[in-house]
C-alpha cells in the first residue's frame, strides 16, 4: 500500500515504542524503536512522542524511556497534561480540581496551572475538573467531581480510551472508568485533552512545524491514534506490536482505518519511502 510521505511523525508510547507493566513501573523497548527514531534524526525529519499516559511529567518519564533504550529527549515527550495545560490557560480556568496522582499535579503545576485535590477547601470552588491517572480513586473523589460539574465546572480528561497495551496484555484506563462514573451521574461527557482530541492534534502539528495532513500518526490503538489521524486528515500508520493485531486492523470502520499497517516501527522508514 502506498501512502503520502509524512513530513513529521507523532509516536504513541505503549504498544508502539515500549511495553510497560500494568503499574507503569517498568518499560521494555519494542523491537526497532531506537533504530527508527535514530534514523529519523539522521534524515532530519521531526518527530515527537505523545502518550495518553498522564502519570508522570516528561522530566520524570523521559529518563526512564532512555534507560529502557528508547532515545526520547524530554523536549520531544508530551502527555495529555501538556495539552491540558494549554487548554486550561487559554480558557482562563483559575482553580482546577485534579483527580490524579501527585505526578499529575506536579506536571500541571510545573506548567503554571493552579491545582487542588479532593479534600482541599479550594475543591469546593473549582471551575474545572481534570480526570487523569488515578488508581487510588474513591467515591468521595467522584462525589466532589460530580458536584463541581453539576455546578458548571468544565469536565476535562487526560484520556477516555478504555484500554492500553502492556507486557501483561490489555489494561484498562483509570481515567476512562472514572469518566464513566462522573458522566453517568451528571449527564456530561468529558472533553479529552489526549488522543484522539483535536486539542492534541493541533499541538502535534504546531510542535512539528507542519500541517496536520502531513503528520504521520503512528500507534497501536484504533481510537486513540487512527481516529485522530482520520479526523484530522493526517497519515495513519498502525503497528501490530501493541493492542491491535493485523486482523483487527483490517476490520476497522472507515473512521478508524489506517493508511498503512506495519508489524512494528522498525519498518517505518522503508514503508514510508524515506530511506
Amino acid at each position: 500500500m502506498s501512502v503520502r510521505t509524512p513530513k513529521g511523525f507523532m509516536f504513541d508510547l505503549d504498544g508502539t515504542l515500549i511495553l510497560s507493566n500494568r503499574k507503569l513501573g517498568s518499560y521494555d523497548a519494542i523491537e526497532g524503536a531506537a533504530e527508527a527514531l535514530q534514523e529519523l534524526d539522521r534524515l532530519g525529519i521531526p518527530w515527537l512522542a505523545l502518550t495518553n499516559g498522564s502519570a508522570y511529567a516528561a522530566r520524570v518519564q523521559g529518563p526512564r524511556l532512555r534507560d529502557a533504550g528508547v532515545p526520547v529527549p524530554d523536549e520531544k515527550l508530551f502527555t495529555p497534561n501538556s495539552v491540558a495545560a494549554r487548554v486550561i490557560a487559554d480558557r482562563g480556568y483559575d482553580n482546577v480540581l485534579v483527580l490524579g496522582t501527585q505526578g499529575v499535579v506536579d506536571a500541571l503545576s510545573e506548567m503554571a496551572i493552579n491545582c487542588c485535590l479532593p479534600g482541599d477547601a479550594a475543591a469546593d470552588y473549582a471551575d474545572a475538573v481534570y480526570v487523569a491517572w488515578h488508581p487510588e480513586c474513591v467515591m468521595d473523589h467522584i462525589h466532589i467531581a460530580c458536584s463541581r460539574v453539576l455546578d458548571g465546572a468544565a469536565f476535562l480528561s487526560a484520556s477516555d480510551v478504555p484500554y492500553f497495551a502492556t507486557k501483561e496484555g490489555r489494561s484498562f484506563g483509570y481515567s476512562c472508568a472514572i469518566n464513566g462514573a462522573i458522566s453517568r451521574v451528571t449527564g456530561m461527557e468529558p472533553e479529552p485533552t489526549g488522543k484522539p482530541s483535536t486539542h492534541a492534534m493541533e499541538m502535534i502539528a504546531e510542535v512539528l512545524g507542519c500541517a496536520q495532513q502531513d503528520v504521520g500518526v503512528v500507534g497501536d490503538d484504533a481510537t486513540a491514534e487512527m481516529q485522530m489521524a482520520v479526523a484530522s486528515g493526517a497519515i495513519g500508520i498502525a503497528v501490530t506490536s501493541g493492542a491491535t493485531d493485523a486482523a483487527q486492523w483490517a476490520s476497522q470502520p472507515p473512521e478508524k482505518t489506517p493508511d498503512l499497517v506495519i508489524p512494528n516501527i522498525s519498518e517505518l522508514v522503508k514503508a514510508c519511502g524515506l530511506g
